[in-house]
C-alpha cells in the first residue's frame, strides 16, 4: 500500500481463484467481488470483507437476505436457489455427482462459480416410491438420510402401507421410498408352503377320556393381501380353526377308536377348514393327526391289557401245538396198530437207538421176545 492510498483511504483486497468475497460499506451490503485484486474504499475502517471458500459451495450468511433482497441482480449471477414445497424432494447433482438432497419445505443457497449445478425436483404426493438407479446414487454417496429401504426375496410378497392405507403389493427385489414425513411400512409374507404345528391340545374323548394330540397341516398363502387385511394373524386364524376341526372329530370317538383307526379329522371338519382359510387367502392341503399321548395311569392300564392279550395268544398257541402232537401221536398209533409190519420197524429203530447209547446188549429168546416185552439191557 502507498502513501497516496492511505491518503485516498483505499485498501487492497486480493480475491483467491478459489474464493469469493462479500463487501459492506460502513455495514452496508455492496457487492460480490470476484477472483482478482480490488481497491476498495476504507476510510476510518468502513471497509468489511466476508470471504467465502467454494470448496464449500453452499452460501451460509448473515447477510443473505440483505444480498438477495438489495442487490437482486448480483444475487442471480452468483448464486443457484434450490427451493422445495411441502412435498418436494430435491436431487441436487454437482458437475455429474451427487452432492445433496433437500426436504420438503427447505432451501438451500449455493455458490454458482461451484458447479455446474443440476436440479431434480420429485413430486412425492404422487409416488414415494424411488427409482432404483437414484436409490443405488444416494446410497453410494451415503446420502440416504431421506430414504428407507426394504428387501423382499424370492418366494414372498411385500404389502406397501403409506400411512396405515395399503397401496399395492410389491414384487421380489429392493424397493426404496422417500422418508419425508410419511409413514412406509412393507409387510413381508411369504408365500412359500409352510407347516403349522398344533401340539398337546386337550381333547376329551367319547369314552371321557382326557388325551393330548399333536396335529399338523401344511399350508401356503396364496393371496397376501387378504391374507393380512382380513384377520389379525392367518396362522393364528389355521391353528383355531384346526383346534375346533380336531375337537370336534376326536370328541365324537371313544378311545379305542382312536388308538384303533389311527384317524384323523374328518372330511367335513377338513372341508370347514379349508373353506374358511380360502375366504383369508390361505390354501390348506394336508392334515394330519400326528401324536395321541395319553395320561400315565392310562398307558399303565394300556399296557396291562396288551400284556394280557399278548399272553392269551401266547396260550392259545402252546395248545393249538400241544393239540396238533397229540394227533400226530394217535395217528401214529393207528397206523402200527393196523400194520404189525410197521410196529416191528419201529422197535428196531427204537432197538438201535438204545444200542448206540450202551456198551453192551444181551436180547434172550431171540428177537421174539421184543414183541413180549422181554427185552432185557446190562451193563456188563
Amino acid at each position: 500500500m502507498t502513501i497516496l492510498d492511505k491518503v485516498l483511504g483505499r485498501e487492497r483486497v486480493l480475491v483467491k481463484e478459489n474464493e469469493r468475497a462479500l463487501t459492506l460499506h460502513k455495514g452496508e451490503i455492496k457487492t460480490v467481488l470476484l477472483p482478482g485484486e480490488h481497491w476498495l474504499a476504507n476510510r476510518r475502517g468502513s471497509l468489511e470483507v466476508s470471504r467465502h471458500d467454494l470448496k464449500n459451495p453452499e452460501f451460509v450468511s448473515a447477510y443473505e437476505k440483505a444480498l438477495f433482497d438489495k442487490l437482486p441482480d448480483v444475487a442471480a449471477r452468483h448464486f443457484t436457489v434450490v427451493r422445495t414445497g411441502r412435498t418436494d424432494v430435491a436431487v441436487i447433482e454437482r458437475d455429474g455427482n451427487l452432492h445433496a438432497v433437500l426436504a420438503p419445505d427447505r432451501k438451500l443457497v449455493l455458490w454458482t462459480d461451484a458447479g455446474p449445478w443440476k436440479v431434480t425436483l420429485i413430486d412425492t404426493s404422487v409416488d414415494l416410491a424411488i427409482d432404483a438407479a437414484v436409490m443405488r446414487r444416494l446410497g453410494q454417496a451415503r446420502k440416504a438420510e431421506l430414504m428407507s429401504v426394504h428387501p423382499v426375496v424370492d418366494g414372498q410378497a411385500g404389502l406397501l402401507f403409506i400411512d396405515g392405507v395399503l397401496v399395492r403389493t410389491l414384487t421380489a427385489g429392493v424397493h426404496g421410498f422417500w422418508n419425508v414425513g410419511r409413514m412406509v411400512q412393507i409387510k413381508v409374507v411369504d408365500l412359500k408352503r409352510q407347516s403349522l404345528d398344533v401340539a398337546g391340545q386337550e381333547v376329551l374323548t367319547k369314552d371321557r377320556v382326557t388325551i393330548r394330540v399333536n396335529i399338523a397341516a401344511e399350508y401356503r398363502v396364496v393371496d397376501p393381501v387378504k391374507a393380512v387385511s382380513m384377520v389379525k394373524d392367518f396362522s393364528e386364524a389355521l391353528y383355531r380353526a384346526l383346534q375346533y376341526a380336531f375337537r370336534k372329530t376326536l370328541g365324537a370317538l371313544t378311545l379305542d377308536q382312536i388308538l384303533e383307526k389311527k384317524v384323523t379329522v374328518d372330511e367335513e371338519a377338513a372341508a370347514k377348514v379349508r373353506a374358511d382359510m380360502a375366504e383369508i387367502g390361505v390354501e390348506v392341503s394336508d392334515i394330519a393327526l400326528k401324536d395321541v399321548i395319553l395320561p400315565g395311569e392310562m398307558r399303565e392300564i394300556l399296557n396291562q391289557v396288551v400284556s394280557a392279550e399278548k399272553q392269551a395268544e401266547a396260550n392259545i398257541i402252546r395248545r393249538r401245538e400241544e393239540t396238533n402232537a397229540t394227533r400226530s401221536l394217535l395217528n401214529t398209533a393207528r397206523v402200527m396198530a393196523e400194520n404189525p409190519v410197521m410196529l416191528r420197524l419201529k422197535e428196531l429203530e427204537a432197538l438201535e437207538t438204545i444200542a448206540g447209547k450202551v456198551e453192551r446188549l444181551t436180547v434172550h429168546n431171540g428177537t421174539g421176545g421184543l414183541l413180549n416185552d422181554l427185552v432185557k439191557l446190562r451193563d456188563s
